[in-house]
């Protein structure tokens, strides 16, 4: 693990830093929070953040969401002190450390933030048959083309097998190829000189120089503009990238991971992924199944993630209750393994009773699952949205709803998979009811109708809307302003 210490806290933050390398932890001193950026931004890699609380911490945490620079911040002062807490928690910070350090709260801390388990729920064969594959490719350097539907566990995978290969003591980078404009993911990759475009102050390293040694990760990769595939494969061909606005080549070894959830040879054969790319990237294929094809891990999973938002919510640990498990393993689980954890997230915050019950598991039975449960035969296979499902593999099985296209919409997709249901499909809140209705406002009713679900906590709500605490607040603000009702924060949020 590599740690970064910003301010020195009369010493005390230094000692805490010595703690972490006895741990085994990588460490890297800054002055202030400027010279921290500064690193971050020409290469010094870290996992975890501990800043002094008399930095400026919100500024701090806003640059690095500014620079797409994505890691905890844990803030450090001398002893406890309440007010001091509470604000660094609310300018962005993740924790806040007493000083000066103990050296279990310490360990706890870095390991509670930074906890990725190297292990992986496969009890299920489909799953324990990839783990396997995994395993053995692990150690090699060969480049492997993670696929399968969203919210199947892509990053989890590629951590697992970065965690398990030669380069587990080196960085791993992740990089969204979908959620970063695209005039701007090739200075995210490759970096940028000063003065390179409107906008570049300094110098910056890119995400491949960054993983130097480690592992690089490229999240959907199919959604990344050919041009910029094409300077990809160049990378990838000579190890070597060229930042924006400099002519000279700079070595790099990674090792690369690349995920999709859409079918690479169907957009090959479109004419949106270059060939040679694809056959680059695609060295070994681990094809993830979907959750509804991974019955035998629904129950651990989900026992796993009530665990752990009890323990993240401070909240006794209860059991699935035996209806409860009957009611999960019935569902079609569309969203997979992400729509199963924010379901067990809610569900462990409302439980009322001594095993967590079924109706404290809310299900939204809407068209997009409603094919997935029949009333007289095993569940279904939901529709596979992109094809994704079916690359490399044989033609559909008995059963199997044919792959719908890349263009056809999910409602569509939900009506191909259900052509028993009548229609026009009824369902409130279903997709007909967002037709003649801005984005603006569908992200309005989301994000209050979510802080609703979550009892007000702020918290929860960012978390399960993917959104940083700030940007939730800022929302908040602004309908606030607008003259909504928002719900009042409750505890921890």
């Amino acid at each position: 693990m590599r740690l970064m210490i910003v301010g020195r806290l009369e010493g005390h933050i230094s000692e805490a830093g010595k703690i972490a390398i006895q741990r085994g932890a990588k460490v890297t001193h800054c002055e202030d929070t400027d010279q921290a950026i500064g690193a971050l931004l020409n290469g010094k890699g870290a996992d975890i953040v501990m800043v002094d609380v008399k930095q400026k911490i919100k500024e701090f945490v806003e640059r690095l969401e500014s620079e797409r620079i994505h890691m905890p911040v844990v803030a450090c002062g001398v002893n406890t002190d309440a007010r001091a807490a509470v604000k660094a928690i609310q300018d962005g910070a993740k924790e806040y450390v007493p000083l000066p350090p103990d050296a279990d709260l310490i360990a706890a801390v870095l390991e509670a933030i930074t906890e990725e388990s190297r292990d992986m729920i496969a009890s299920d064969p489909s799953m324990q048959a990839v783990v396997k594959l995994a395993d053995k490719i692990a150690p090699s350097e060969a480049t492997v083309l993670i696929t399968g539907e969203s919210g199947t566990g892509k990053e989890v995978m590629s951590l697992y097998m970065h965690n398990n290969s030669k380069r587990k003591d080196g960085p791993f980078i992740a990089v969204n190829c979908a959620a970063i404009p695209e005039n701007l993911l090739e200075s995210e990759l490759f970096g940028h000189e000063k003065g390179a475009f409107t906008g570049a102050n300094s110098k910056r390293i890119g995400k491949f120089e960054e993983a130097h040694k480690g592992t690089i990760l490229l999240d959907e990769i199919s959604e990344m503009h050919p041009q910029l595939q094409a300077k990809l494969l160049r990378a990838i061909q000579e190890r070597e990238v060229t930042r924006v606005g400099s002519n000279t080549p700079v070595k790099v070894d990674v090792r690369i991971l690349a995920t999709s959830n859409r079918n690479l040879e169907a957009s090959v054969k479109k004419g949106e992924f270059r060939e040679d790319l694809y056959f680059r990237l695609n060295v070994v294929n681990i094809a993830l199944p979907p959750l509804r094809e991974r019955p035998n891990d629904i129950v651990k999973l989900a026992q796993f993630f009530a665990d752990k938002y009890a323990d993240a919510n401070g909240v006794p640990k209860k059991k699935l209750a035996a209806d409860t498990i009957t009611k999960l393993q019935s569902y079609g689980w569309r969203g997979n393994i992400r729509e199963l954890e924010n379901t067990m997230h809610r569900a462990i915050i409302v439980s009322m009773e001594g095993e967590l019950e079924p109706d404290a598991v809310h299900i939204q039975e809407s068209v997009l699952n409603a094919a997935s449960i029949p009333d007289s035969a095993p569940t279904m296979r939901a529709p596979d949205p992109s094809g994704v499902g079916n690359a490399g593999r044989a033609d559909d099985g008995p059963g199997q709803e044919p792959a719908t296209s890349d263009h056809t919409s999910t409602a569509d997709a939900a009506a191909s998979a259900a052509p028993s249901l009548a229609q026009p499909v009824k369902n409130p809140g279903g997709v007909e009811s967002l037709i003649g209705r801005t984005m603006a406002d569908v992200e309005r009713d989301m994000i209050l109708n979510t802080l609703d679900h979550c009892l007000g906590n702020r918290t929860h709500a960012a978390n399960i809307l993917g959104i940083s605490i700030r940007t939730l607040r800022n929302k908040l603000n602004q309908y606030k302003d607008e003259g909504l009702e928002i719900p009042e924060a409750k505890s921890g949020g």
